[in-house]
């Protein structure tokens, strides 16, 4: 049995996935990233010095995937999964009356859906490394509070921490550390789409434009390790989502004004 630990991070072709495969490399980790992207999950590995790495492609929709990439990863690691991170999701933003159902699915299904197998697949893996082990699924700032124009993104965001609250209770018996973190807006290439179906102005242009700070990838990585190896149900990583959190529990009313006031900006998530 290795003793080397070892993580799997989903949608670790770029942004918050690369960042915490190198960030956990670096501390000694054998570390795995899958994903879609090929070509992105090449130059993760091209990133990471030495040979304690691994990459394979896998749509996080695809429950018998989970398994094959899973025990892959496992055997390629020595035998052992310690972390496991759901990370791999994407954006949606319009009126609800005017996205298609494609548009729907594919947010529920890859957000939500993906997170359900991925915890399901991955929890022989951590029951057998616990006490000790985790799983980390990364939620948004659009959890803690929805806003106009974002209502299939933030029901996902908001069920990724349901999951992670309702597995924290499930799992604490295993031994195995649970938690989601809720970044706001984080240095990645989702800054560079419009995050709304009805502009074509950018998500980094609204967001700057608005005085709003954009926080480096590589803090979302420090939070993923603080979590694996903490206690904290819940991560916030920025400026905004902590100033939503603290203003969402003790000023509510206020942050309904704001985001009504706000329109169709839609200007929350990672």
């Amino acid at each position: 049995m290795a003793t080397q630990r070892s993580i799997f991070i989903t949608g670790g072709g770029s942004g918050i996935g690369r960042a915490a495969a190198l960030y956990f490399a670096a501390r000694g980790w054998f570390v795995g990233v899958a994903d879609i992207n090929e070509a992105g999950m090449a130059g993760t590995l091209e990133q990471v010095a030495g040979d304690a790495k691994w990459a394979g492609r896998l749509d996080v929709r695809d429950r018998a995937a989970w398994d094959e990439a899973l025990t892959a990863f496992a055997a390629a690691a020595g035998g052992r999964i310690d972390a496991m991170v759901n990370n791999a999701g994407i954006g949606t933003g319009g009126p609800l009356a005017e996205l298609s159902k494609e548009e729907i699915d594919a947010c529920l299904d890859i957000n939500l859906r993906g997170v359900l197998y991925g915890a399901q697949a991955a929890y022989p893996f951590l029951k057998a490394s616990a006490p000790g082990s985790a799983l980390i699924n990364i939620a948004s700032a659009a959890g803690i509070t929805g806003g106009s124009g974002m209502s299939v993104y933030s029901a996902t965001k908001f069920g990724v921490r349901g999951i992670a609250e309702s597995l924290d209770a499930e799992w604490a018996q295993d031994g195995i550390t649970v938690a989601s973190i809720c970044p706001s807006f984080i240095d990645t290439p989702l800054l560079d789409g419009t995050g709304n179906r009805n502009t074509n102005e950018n998500i980094r242009t609204r967001v700057t434009s608005a005085g709003l700070e954009i926080t480096p990838v590589e803090q979302v990585a420090e939070a993923i390790w603080n979590a694996v190896h903490g206690e904290e149900l819940h991560y916030l990583v920025g400026k905004t989502a902590r100033s939503l959190a603290f203003a969402k529990r003790w000023l509510p009313g206020k942050v309904r004004k704001q985001q009504r006031s706000a329109g169709r900006q839609g200007l929350l998530g990672k």
